[in-house]
């Protein structure tokens, strides 16, 4: 059963999703509950309390599913492209369409402290599990890098969250895959 507390945060990752930190107030998500904004300041007494918790939470999320294909998937090319699919399904399908933390990312100058810190926390994670799988798989020999593998995990997320951006910039689910395949089909060049 969904607490409250979930329920504000589900809305409200919706809300940010579709226009960012500054494109929702308590008023939106007490409308899309049905909960008076009261209540809503009970659970998070400001928004910026709401939005880092909405962060933590992602970020939770991100970690277990990363953890669960470091401990489900022993080959990281294999690994690395579970990643990408993962990504690729939710745009296609619209069941999660953008990274939270990559649509808060393009406001960080105006987001409060303690939400920048926590969006800057998600993608130094996201670098280090990307650098770890990258240099894993070339010193399996399964992943070929051009680059050092931390410059890699870079080149590969800016990649991801680009093409996030380009799919629906374009409302075409399809771009996705068109960006980023390339970069997996570079990394699995072994015989350049």
């Amino acid at each position: 059963m969904t607490t409250t507390s979930e329920r504000i945060l589900d809305v409200a990752q919706s809300l940010i999703i579709a226009g960012g930190y500054n494109g929702f107030s308590y008023s939106d998500v007490s409308a899309a509950i049905g909960i008076r904004k009261a209540s809503i300041h009970h659970h998070f007494p400001t928004k910026a309390e709401l939005v880092a918790a909405l962060v933590d939470r992602y970020r939770k999320q991100t970690d277990a599913g990363l953890a669960s294909l470091r401990d489900h998937v022993s080959n990281p090319a294999e690994r690395l492209q579970a990643y990408l699919d993962y990504w690729q399904t939710c745009i296609r399908d619209a069941s999660l369409p953008f990274c939270v933390c990559a649509m808060l990312a393009g406001e960080m100058q105006m987001l409060p402290e303690e939400v920048a810190t926590r969006v800057r926390g998600h993608f130094q994670n996201l670098a280090r599990w990307l650098t770890a799988v990258l240099q894993a798989g070339a010193e399996q020999g399964r992943l070929r890098l051009d680059n050092r593998p931390e410059e890699e995990a870079q080149i590969l997320m800016a990649s991801v969250h680009g093409a996030m951006l380009s799919a629906r910039a374009f409302n075409d689910p399809g771009l996705f895959g068109a960006i980023v395949n390339p970069q997996m089909t570079r990394l699995l060049a072994l015989d350049r």
